[in-house]
């Protein structure tokens, strides 16, 4: 090997290529599918929305304006909140033509909501106990843009009243319709804009092991004389996310047989033209005594040890390239030990298998024929 250092250095690296690459496809999976498990752990798995569903004859049903109180009385709750849907559009400024309202709903937030969807406020402030009375509004992310809204302060035209703009939300990702909707206080919502104080979508956070078991009776200590006409559903559901992930990785180590098969080719064709190389030195060896058993010693310890080298530089690559990746997305860099183990097994394996052929190959040159093809 050391006599054809640029050919072992080439095949090595095709075999590094193919090692780094499977490395790097687990590896970045396996960060994404950590980003995502921290994101779920951090905004919560227990998260459950009730909104009104359909009456028998197809209209649309109404939920009990105490809904969100007959939800509190459920023991594994440990928090809950509303918002209610209100039928006036939100301008800009008051001369602003009446069709033109940027797709923006209007909600009546009840004060706790912004606790119970996780949700975070980038500019200004949430609604107190006193502000959520007077006519004030908290903008989504999303309506605050399409609004042109520069910061808190700014008054809106909302329902034939002007509002202040007290506060601006984070983006809220288990609850994205906030995103692109103005909220305002409930006692407010009933003074100004004419709400009937009826919610149109309650959220509330379970005890994680009692998620099933609330989400089971929900519709019918929402609506207890039509819980059919309830809509119970579960936006954060994280299990299915990270079964999904689970199938995505898995589904990518399958990918490992593919590469180990290129790297069994290459090794294989490296072998082969090493022994066709050397059938002088094969014959020298033969003719000074050195037995068929020897012969095959010799070239399938050259086969494992290209192995294993180049098996080593793609891990290397394979860490780097998913080190790199992960850190630019600014994910935590998981390279599963796992695959760096199967990686190295199954190159050792595939190494040995390519290289057996060519070991008897040159095992069987008898010492006249070697020789003689110099």
């Amino acid at each position: 090997m050391r006599a054809r250092p640029l050919r072992i250095f080439f095949s090595a690296l095709g075999i590094a290529i193919g090692i780094g690459a499977m490395l790097a496809v687990v590896g970045i999976s396996t960060s994404s599918r950590a980003e995502l498990n921290q994101t779920l752990d951090r905004l919560g798995t227990n998260l459950l929305t009730a909104a009104p569903g359909k009456t028998r004859p197809g209209d649309e049903a109404v939920l009990p304006e105490e809904s969100t109180a007959s939800v509190s009385r459920i023991g594994p709750v440990d928090s809950v909140s509303a918002t209610g849907s209100v039928e006036k559009f939100i301008y800009r400024t008051d001369h602003v033509p009446a069709g033109q309202t940027s797709s923006i709903q209007v909600f009546a937030a009840q004060t706790e909501l912004l606790t119970v969807v996780d949700g975070a406020v980038h500019a200004g402030s949430w609604f107190t106990p006193a502000t959520a009375a007077y006519p004030t509004v908290v903008l989504g992310a999303t309506a605050a843009r399409r609004l042109d809204i520069p910061g808190v302060g700014t008054r809106v035209w909302l329902g034939g009243e002007w509002f202040a703009v007290i506060g601006i939300l984070a983006p809220v990702p288990l609850v994205e319709e906030l995103d692109s909707a103005a909220l305002v206080g409930w006692d407010a919502a009933r003074s100004y804009l004419d709400f009937d104080g009826h919610p149109t979508r309650l959220y509330l956070r379970a005890a994680p092991t009692q998620v099933a078991a609330v989400r089971a009776v929900l519709g019918r200590t929402v609506n207890p004389e039509a819980p059919n006409e309830v809509s119970v559903s579960r936006p954060s559901d994280a299990l299915a996310a990270k079964q999904a992930t689970d199938n995505a990785l898995n589904g990518l180590l399958l990918g490992l047989g593919a590469v180990a098969l290129l790297v069994g080719i290459d090794i294989a064709n490296t072998m082969v033209i090493s022994v066709l190389e050397r059938r002088a030195e094969v014959g020298l060896r033969r003719a000074l005594g050195a037995t068929r058993g020897q012969i095959r010693s010799q070239v399938l310890a050259e086969s494992l040890l290209l192995s294993t080298l180049g098996c080593a530089g793609g891990t290397l690559l394979g860490v780097v390239a998913t080190g790199l990746y992960a850190a630019s997305q600014g994910w935590p860099v998981v390279v599963p030990a796992g695959a760096m183990a199967g990686g190295l097994t199954a190159t050792l394996l595939i190494g040995a298998t390519a290289g057996l052929y060519p070991a008897v190959r040159a095992s069987r040159l008898a010492p006249t024929e070697a020789l003689s093809g110099t």
